[in-house]
């Protein structure tokens, strides 16, 4: 990913490109190409207490300043009130993330290189200056750390709790500006000064687009000095770890080998295949001594229906077969009334178990994890009598009504509640309900029962297999009797709900397709593919609902109220490529042509790696053209399940060599 001077210098487009460095630990830095933030998420230390949970932004910025023969040079950006302070983006004259993101300054004839990189599994990160062109002029190098020491999601402003005291040692600063939060340890090879002072009003734009608080004060402990000279690079280190020295070089020598070999091991016959290979890595992170999927980046931690819909993707195509099995490990412990979480609170606490179809992706995650290791040893010990749990509290019953009717499919749904992905709700109200018998849930349901089968048989309880295939059978008998509706063409979406059959035209149809072979006819396949493709389908993924209907909003923009509005009403999710890919390839088959075809609906997305935040894919995007990007700019799901299409149904190849599987 390469931004040319023009953009670079291009203040509007410069503030709309986005980095993300990420740790392995629910910790990242991130920010603009132009330098300045406009989120209150974007920050260089933001490190998670508990990962992946308990975010706090302790270094915001850098305010940086570069002197060459009298002549003082900014190379960071602020945004004020009516003002723009400093212009540093008007040197930069290059932009890229290759191997991480790296900015390039032409400063009165003097190139210098700026580097920022996150160290993998650890709350650390890199900031680097380097000469890069042969030079006899004097450079000093000035900068300030912006400090906060926050809640993630809050603000910052001038108060008289902070403390702004520092320890300074050869080589090394601390600042603790509020108790019970971690040191921030800064080690450097310039010169420390201490000078407090406070920062006021920055601007945070794109929360203000989003309707929230948009205005912050940053605390400055004091100033660096560093002589830059060729051939030595002036280092800051940005840590909470209790460490006294770091060798910079090593730990950029090791994170360069490391994604290397993450690129080297990428599909290279597809770009947009080798893009979502190497993002992926971004989502993956350790939650105890386990490990989970973050859901999106810059507000989401992790979430049980993500991360099974995700896992496939991220972990299975790619060979992370062994960190799947962590994944599957950590969620099990805590299947509760026959259900995973569906959320782990941002500050702790016990998780909260809201959902309907978690538990069965789940299950199916469970299913292609196998299918990919054939580790049956500890599915058996492990994941089996979870999966039992969670069909068992199905047939039973569990929380928000959640259970098996007379006529074998999956109804729930009480007042007040959002259970399915389609989850907005904004105070009491809920947008898209659902109550009732949704359609993805029934071939979730019916795929669930698939796998009871396939395992109990395979694991030696064959009442439970006949048990999970009789079930089964009664399911589809009843889904092939409810569902259709003949006069549109299409399956309903949710019925026997409140209010009926419901008949909007919504993506979530097309699971009947892509999980399941016996749901739907093959005339019903295509008429539906067509329903669909003519509806929801846009270069960059599937609208949530159907222009044609009245419901339907355009744009996802505005203030909480207006935005949850439109979440699911129109609406574009790019994750949504995965089950459309998939029922595409079911219903017109697979050959060379076929598949150039298939791939073709994705060029949308390919494009949009160079755009928003780099080399990553958004969480939504507007439902009419030109379909801006909206809410999370980086998606576990959105890269997960178009990857998982283009290996798993369009056969684009990797030279993965999975990961070891370790025995029970």
């Amino acid at each position: 990913m390469k931004i040319t001077a023009q953009d670079c210098q291009n203040l509007e487009r410069a503030l709309s490109l986005e980095w993300l460095e990420t740790n392995g630990r629910g910790g990242f830095s991130s920010g603009t190409v132009a330098g300045a933030n406009t989120r209150r998420y974007h920050a260089l230390l933001l490190t998670a207490r508990k990962p992946p949970s308990e975010r706090f932004v302790l270094v915001n910025h850098l305010d940086e300043w570069l002197e060459v023969e009298g002549h003082t040079i900014p190379l960071s950006t602020n945004l004020y009130p009516n003002a723009i302070h400093p212009k540093g983006y008007q040197q930069c004259i290059g932009f890229t993330t290759n191997p991480w993101p790296t900015w390039t300054y032409d400063c009165q004839g003097a190139v210098v290189q700026r580097e920022v990189f996150c160290v993998q599994d650890r709350d650390l990160v890199v900031i680097r200056w380097t000469i890069a062109t042969k030079t006899k002029k004097t450079i000093t190098l000035r900068l300030r750390p912006m400090v906060s020491g926050r809640d993630y999601h809050a603000t910052h402003h001038r108060n008289e709790s902070l403390s702004p005291t520092a320890t300074a040692t050869d080589g090394l600063v601390s600042w603790q500006p509020y108790s019970g939060l971690l040191s921030v340890q800064a080690l450097q090879n310039g010169a420390y000064r201490h000078d407090p002072m406070w920062f006021r009003a920055v601007q945070f734009p794109a929360e203000q687009q989003r309707g929230l608080d948009f205005e912050e004060d940053w605390w400055s402990p004091g100033e660096f000095t560093y002589q830059l000279n060729p051939g030595v690079a002036a280092t800051l280190v940005l840590t909470t770890e209790p460490i006294d020295s770091v060798d910079v070089a090593a730990l950029a020598k090791g994170e360069r080998k490391r994604r290397a070999g993450l690129r080297a091991a990428a599909p290279t016959a597809d770009p947009l295949a080798s893009g979502l290979w190497c993002a992926a890595e971004a989502y993956l992170s350790a939650r105890d001594s386990q490990q989970t999927v973050i859901a999106g980046y810059p507000w989401f931690t992790d979430w049980g229906r993500d991360t099974f819909i995700s896992l496939p993707g991220l972990c299975l195509v790619t060979g992370r077969w062994e960190i799947a099995w962590h994944i599957i490990e950590s969620f099990t412990a805590h299947i509760s009334h026959g259900m995973i979480p569906n959320r782990y609170p941002d500050a702790g606490g016990q998780p909260e178990y809201n959902t309907i179809d978690a538990s069965l992706w789940f299950i199916h995650a469970i299913a292609r994890y196998l299918a990919y290791s054939q580790d049956e040893a500890r599915v058996r010990a492990i994941a089996w009598p979870a999966v039992k749990q969670i069909i068992d509290g199905y047939r039973q019953g569990t929380r928000y009504d959640i259970h098996m009717d007379k006529d074998g499919l999956i109804a729930g749904g009480i007042s007040g509640a959002q259970l399915t992905w389609m989850d907005a709700k904004v105070g009491d109200w809920i947008v898209t309900p659902r109550h009732g018998k949704p359609v993805e849930i029934q071939a979730l349901w019916a795929r669930a029962l698939e796998v009871g089968a396939q395992l109990a048989t395979a694991f030696g309880e064959p009442a439970y297999a006949t048990r999970c295939r009789e079930d089964r059978r009664q399911a589809v008998s009843s889904f092939h009797a409810k569902f259709w509706n003949e006069p549109g063409g299409y399956l309903y979406d949710v019925i026997d709900g409140p209010e009926g059959n419901d008949a909007s035209i919504r993506p979530n149809q097309l699971y009947a397709i892509s999980l399941c072979d016996d749901l739907v006819t093959k005339k019903q396949a295509k008429q539906i593919l067509q329903i669909v493709k003519d509806h929801l389908l846009t270069p960059v993924g599937l609208r949530t609902l159907s222009p044609a209907d009245s419901r339907y909003r355009a744009r996802y923009e505005g203030g909480v109220l207006e935005r949850d509005g439109a979440y699911h009403q129109g609406t574009v999710w790019p994750f949504l490529f995965g089950p459309f890919i998939t029922a595409w390839q079911k219903v017109h088959g697979k050959s060379q042509a076929k598949n150039a075809q298939a791939r073709t609906l994705l060029n949308g997305l390919e494009a949009h790696l160079h755009e928003a935040c780099l080399g990553q894919v958004a969480e939504i995007f507007d439902g009419d053209a030109p379909h801006q990007a909206r809410g999370c700019v980086a998606q576990a799901w959105s890269i997960a399940e178009p990857l998982r299409a283009l290996i798993e149904d369009l056969g684009i190849t990797a030279s993965i060599q999975p990961t070891p599987l370790k025995k029970p």
